[in-house]
Parts: C-alpha cells; sequence; structure tokens
C-alpha cells in the first residue's frame, strides 16, 4: 500500500502493470482465446483475476512475443 501512496505523490506510474481486459489482450498478442489460456497455464503471459474479469498482463505479453525465435531465410 506504501509503494502505491509513493507512486502518486512522486507521480512514478512507471511501475504500475498495464492490464486489460481478457478479449483486448487476445487482440493485442493476436492470439485467440485458447491459446491464450494454453500460454496463462505454461506461465508465458500473466492474468489476475479483477472481480469476476480476467486481466492480461500486456507487458508480459510483449515479453512473450520477443522471446518468440526469429525466422532465418533461407538464400538461394
Amino acid at each position: 500500500m506504501a509503494q502505491i501512496f509513493d507512486a502518486l505523490i512522486n507521480n512514478d506510474f512507471s511501475r504500475q502493470r498495464r492490464l486489460v481486459v481478457f478479449k483486448d489482450g487476445c487482440r493485442y498478442g493476436k492470439f485467440g482465446k485458447t491459446k491464450a489460456y494454453e500460454l496463462i497455464a505454461q506461465e508465458r503471459i500473466k492474468a489476475y483475476k479483477l472481480g469476476g474479469k480476467t486481466m492480461i498482463d500486456l507487458d508480459s505479453v510483449d515479453q512473450f512475443h520477443a522471446s518468440l525465435p526469429k525466422v532465418e531465410s533461407r538464400a538461394r
């Protein structure tokens, strides 16, 4: 709780999570809901419950995308 007050006093919101509702998280990540649930179960993206809604952490989606292997083109 003290961290929240410190952030409010210092206007430091850089540590806040970027949470969006499940559907918007899937749209942002360019995957469907089945894949999203798989990634959550594998702990590759983070999700939280807020009331009855599942919220997806967009920073974890960005980290997931960054961890994907790059495509190597073959020279012909």
